[in-house]
């Protein structure tokens, strides 16, 4: 299997995440502290795995009979799942505790879903990228039920499963008509040939319906209809995980599977389909999340948007581009991280204080709490000098580079809107009384979750360039 020791070594992130489950089912099985020991393993698992993706990001190869590449932007892809999911584990100690939901196959759960993740920013074949999509699609079904007393988490888990398996349908019809032209599955094969199978109106068909099942992963309108209702219903931690990492590791599939898109000359049939994309994202979930009363909503909303701008970088067509959405999503995952940690800590039983008005005078009963989601706010309406405002700066750039001035221009336009409802919540923070009794839980896990996905943010706002020169060359 492995044709030198360095391919074992390289391979190492998921071996360490794949002993890591099969040890969590052991301890789950054998252990009665197992709801105790579990979460602390899992963050232990992630961390160890995310440090090393990190530590051997240049030792680029092809394993496994060229299906799985190592190394470079694949390592950076695997450095974000696996830290997101360590704060997604921090976040939810407490939280679980709090609605009775501490199972250990919680975690083992997640756990699962990385690995997922991690075959697909690695893929080299569209096998592959349908493996890792299904692994990771099916926890997080399970994951937005695992609340079994709440009818709201249920109906989640049944609405994402009947509409990701309806998206899972369009994959694999692209995948089929892909093969069928190409004769391969071998994503490097397809992209050296690809001007060539352009020619061939199955192969363009198939790459459509690629692009559509992807379209509903990432929560691209119009086929966000999932999202609302999943991110409101299933548990707050858990929609931190879906709305985060699940979504990077779809576009690092639509990265690694359409590179020929970012890097030759016949791609100008797919790039409109992205930039209409685009817009009808950002413009759509701008506007209907300021009607949101529902902060949870508000956000699912919100994360329509930031796939819409996402999208520019993809739309560019360029390398400069694509590097604007990698160091997107790294920041886009600690922000609504941080976001929805915020809410699972002032989130009373039986989903109290989910309201926008819950959170009026927070800035005099908990100060910090206040000014970290103040922090996230402003990241995530995109103002200077925090992480949020450089994401959109370099996607912005890029289109501006290729010649898509008015893409940028609407991506502002945007931006301007959505700088109304995230300040609304900084409003009601600091200028508002509050209306009834709001009381954040006193987790310390939950809230040091939270303070390192804000430390991240600002880091990532006053020094970009580390991330982007790491990014830059390995594109």
């Amino acid at each position: 299997m492995f044709s030198s020791i360095q391919e074992f070594y390289n391979i190492l992130p998921l071996v360490i995440i794949g002993s890591g489950i099969v040890l969590s089912v052991l301890i789950e099985i054998y252990s009665k502290k197992s709801e105790s020991i579990l979460p602390w393993f899992s963050i232990l698992v992630f961390l160890s795995a995310g440090f090393y993706s990190l530590l051997s990001v240049k030792n680029e190869s092809v394993v496994l009979q060229n299906m799985l590449s190592t190394g470079g932007i694949t390592n950076i892809f695997y450095f974000i799942f696996n830290i997101g999911a360590a704060l997604v584990c921090i976040l939810s100690v407490d939280y679980t505790k709090k609605y009775g939901i501490n199972y250990g196959e919680y975690y083992i759960l997640i756990q699962n879903s990385v690995l997922g993740m991690m075959m697909m920013a690695g893929a080299k074949s569209l096998f592959m990228i349908f493996l890792g999509l299904e692994v990771m699609s099916v926890c997080f079904y399970v994951l937005a039920g695992v609340n079994r007393k709440k009818e709201e988490a249920i109906e989640a888990s049944l609405k994402y499963f009947l509409l990701g398996s309806f998206a899972t349908g369009f994959l694999v019809y692209g995948i089929a008509l892909i093969y069928g032209s190409a004769h391969t599955t071998s994503i490097d094969v397809v992209t050296a040939g690809f001007a060539e199978y352009s020619s061939d109106i199955i192969f363009l068909v198939g790459i459509l319906l690629f692009l559509i099942g992807f379209s509903f992963k990432i929560a691209a309108f119009p086929f966000h209809m999932w999202v609302p209702d999943v991110y409101e219903g299933a548990p707050t931690t858990v929609t931190g995980l879906f709305s985060t990492i699940g979504k990077a590791a779809a576009f690092a599939a639509i990265i690694a599977t359409l590179t020929a898109l970012f890097s030759g000359e016949n791609t100008s049939m797919f790039l409109p389909y992205l930039a209409v994309l685009s817009i009808f994202s950002m413009l759509f979930g701008s506007i209907v999340a300021i009607a949101q009363s529902n902060i949870k909503r508000m956000l699912a909303y919100s994360s329509i948007s930031h796939a819409g701008y996402i999208l520019i970088g993809l739309a560019s067509g360029t390398s400069v581009g694509v590097t604007g959405v990698v160091f997107y999503l790294a920041v886009y995952t600690f922000m609504n991280l941080a976001a929805f940690g915020i809410i699972s800590l002032v989130e009373g039983e039986n989903d109290k204080n989910l309201d926008i008005n819950s959170y009026a005078g927070l800035g005099t009963k908990s100060p910090l709490l206040a000014a970290l989601l103040a922090i996230i706010m402003f990241s995530l309406a995109g103002l200077p000098p925090l992480a949020g405002f450089f994401a959109k700066y370099y996607v912005f750039i890029a289109a501006i580079k290729s010649g898509l001035t008015w893409l940028a221009i609407l991506g502002i336009i945007s931006s301007v809107i959505s700088v109304y409802f995230y300040l609304r919540i900084v409003v009601l923070m600091y200028f508002k009384e509050a209306e009834g009794e709001v009381v954040p839980s006193k987790s310390f896990s939950g809230f040091f979750g939270v303070v390192i996905s804000v430390l991240l943010v600002i880091l990532l706002g006053i020094f970009p360039g580390s991330l982007l020169d790491l990014i830059n060359s390995y594109l």
